[in-house]
């Protein structure tokens, strides 16, 4: 076994290098063409590295906490509501379907899936933006998941590209890679249509509350939705320098987008959960800079907590 194993290690890049050279798309990133690690290691002889930082992703610490986060319900009761984990699954899975479909490196598109959210503080949007305030207040800096993110990429040590795509999932620049712009526009696909069956399950949505236009176009159901722009964006960037979508599907999510923000992330039913969320956020930080604890180490703390583990600790204070 053991020469066997050898013999498999000594031609994994040169197997690999062949298949992609074969398969890939001029437009994506090869394997071994990263632009490498910010501290330079021995790398694996049976994973390529985009592989081995998904594999650094998936167990670590920051990851799987990402079950404890909430999505858009702040601790919900019931088993069905979406995570910032299975939001991540979700994303990751979808991304890499039109990696494949484009002919872009899949593993690659996988490690920016699943790590892109890894700095997300906890209570979603709501705790994000309570830490932002307290960040400005205190520090006069601010707070940002996709940077929060990047920290702990370069903490992981992740190669170049996955980390520009984990920093620029959202926010004005665009990801270098068309790998990175896939899970760009991928994040909002999955978080709008999975929010909506999570609307109608907690009861802010009915089915027909949903506008008609923009359902005509995309579809009735999420997964009607999901496939209608999943086949439009794989057509829109066929061949192209760019991850796209065509001006009428575009437009339709967009506008399902701001139904979404008024109806349900910033609607009246969600300011008591809001209010909760600032709340559990401002305590828990005054009671950090109280303590003496840095910026760093607050912002590191808050960012890497659960929704259920910032509940209790309020509550100890």
């Amino acid at each position: 076994m053991p020469e066997l194993a050898g013999r498999v290690a000594d031609a994994f890049e040169a197997r690999v290098r062949e298949h992609e050279e074969s398969w890939l798309s001029p437009l994506a990133v090869r394997s071994y063409g990263t632009r490498g690690r910010a501290r330079e290691e021995e790398e694996c002889r049976v994973r390529t590295p985009f592989q081995r930082d998904r594999d650094r992703i998936l167990h670590s610490k920051p990851f799987r906490r990402l079950k404890g986060k909430t999505q858009v319900f702040i601790d919900p009761a019931g088993d069905h509501f979406r995570t910032r984990m299975t939001h991540t699954l979700e994303t990751t899975a979808i991304a890499r379907g039109v990696a494949r479909a484009l002919r872009l490196n899949e593993d690659l598109t996988e490690s920016i899936g699943l790590g892109h959210d890894m700095g997300h503080p906890p209570f979603g949007h709501a705790g994000e933006e309570a830490l932002d305030e307290c960040l400005r207040e205190r520090f006069e800096t601010g707070f940002r998941h996709n940077e929060q993110s990047l920290r702990v990429a370069e903490s992981l040590n992740l190669t170049g590209e996955v980390r520009d795509g984990i920093l620029k999932h959202t926010g004005p620049e665009e990801p270098e890679t068309l790998e990175g712009r896939i899970v760009r526009i991928v994040d909002r696909v999955a978080y709008i249509n999975h929010d909506i069956d999570d609307a109608v399950r907690y009861g802010l949505l009915d089915d027909d509350d949903l506008p008609h236009e923009e359902i005509a176009v995309l579809g009735p159901s999420g997964s009607a939705r999901i496939d209608t722009l999943v086949h439009d964006i794989v057509e829109s960037s066929e061949g192209i320098d760019d991850i796209r979508q065509s001006t009428e599907v575009g437009e339709a999510m967009l506008s399902l987008r701001a139904f979404m923000f008024e109806r349900v992330y910033l609607g009246p039913q969600a300011a008591p959960e809001h209010a909760r969320a600032h709340e559990v956020v401002h305590r828990i930080f005054d009671h950090l800079v109280a303590r003496g604890d840095s910026e760093e180490e607050i912002v590191d703390y808050i960012a890497g907590m659960t929704d259920r583990f910032a509940l209790s600790y309020v509550d100890s204070l």
